[in-house]
Order: structure tokens, then C-alpha cells, then sequence
């Protein structure tokens, strides 16, 4: 496991840095810490975001729109019952979402976005009764939050994971999430 996990983190810092050294228009748009919790498991995960640029704003009217991002992240979980014990373990997390958001145009000010995703497991989840029998899962998530005039941005998201039905057992895993992220 140590291998998959090392080749993990690999594989996303290398495609972080690969997107980040190209022409502008992929440059990192912000970088989030987020830190969540349910199911007795806890999750903290580092991301990176994209912007989608104005060309792509699906709604505009009196100063607000609808645009997007990707989200890319990297994400440990710490299941405290692992395998229905009192032993507990760890799972890393691979995920890209494309995110819409509901924004003011200058892109401060309160927000409402919501996404949905697919993440990469380097193991399955099982904890506390809850079993997600495949690797790939897809994850979704609805969140607020407050983007200050020098760009950090403060939220809050409700995240729910789930194979989407491909093979059973697919218990569902759903977290509240705390959000801190900076523009820039």
C-alpha cells in the first residue's frame, strides 16, 4: 500500500505542476486546505483551483453569474473503525471537480457553488458499518462561503461520496466540510 500511495502523491504533484507551468490560461486560479468530518472518519485535503474564465459564464444579470472551476485535490481520510475495529486507518484521495458557482462579478463578496466529480481511492473504504466497494467513487458536494476583497475565501460544504451504484455494497459517505482557500 505504501507503493500506491507514494505513486499517488506523485502522480497528482506532477500533474499540479505540469498544469501550472503551461500558458496562463491553466495557471492555478487559488489553493484551498479543507478539513471534514462524519462517519467517524476525518478528512483533510489540500486542492488547487482552475478558473474557467468569463467565457464560460452560463448566467450574468445585475452583477452576479454562474461560472466555474476545477477543482483538483489530494486528500487523506482516517477512518477511526477500520474494518469494524477499534483500530483505525488511512485511505488517500485523488479528485477533479468541475465546480459552478454562483458569484458576484469581481468574484468577492458571498457565494453558493455545487459540484459533482470523480475521485480515486488508493483502497476501499470501510469504517463503522459503511462500505464503498470500489476505488473510483464519485463525489459531490454543495457549499457557501465568503470571499474577502484580498481573497481569502472562507466556506463551508455538505460532501457526499458514492460508486453512483456500480457494485454493491455502496453505503454512502457524506462529510461537513470547512473550507479556507486563497485567490489569487
Amino acid at each position: 500500500m505504501t507503493k500506491l500511495k507514494s505513486l499517488v502523491a506523485k502522480i497528482a504533484f506532477a500533474g499540479v505542476a505540469a498544469i501550472a507551468v503551461q500558458a496562463p490560461s491553466y495557471a492555478i486560479d487559488g489553493m484551498s486546505l479543507e478539513y471534514g468530518t462524519g462517519n467517524n472518519t476525518q478528512l483533510a485535503r489540500i486542492g488547487a483551483q482552475f478558473n474557467w474564465g468569463p467565457n464560460w459564464n452560463f448566467w450574468q444579470s445585475n452583477g452576479t453569474h454562474i461560472g466555474g472551476y476545477w477543482d483538483l485535490s489530494l486528500a487523506n481520510w482516517r477512518m477511526n473503525h477500520y474494518n469494524n475495529t477499534n483500530d483505525s486507518g488511512n485511505l488517500i484521495d485523488l479528485g477533479l471537480t468541475p465546480v459552478l458557482r454562483f458569484q458576484r462579478d469581481d468574484g468577492r463578496g458571498f457565494y453558493g457553488e455545487a459540484g459533482i466529480g470523480v475521485h480515486l481511492f488508493s483502497k476501499l473504504y470501510r469504517n463503522n458499518d459503511k462500505v464503498l466497494s470500489t476505488a473510483f467513487q464519485f463525489g459531490d458536494h454543495i457549499g457557501a462561503g465568503y470571499v474577502f476583497s484580498n481573497g481569502l475565501d472562507l466556506g463551508v460544504r455538505l460532501q457526499h461520496f458514492s460508486n453512483g451504484g456500480i457494485k454493491q455494497p455502496n453505503g454512502g459517505v457524506n462529510f461537513a466540510v470547512a473550507r479556507v482557500a486563497y485567490k489569487f
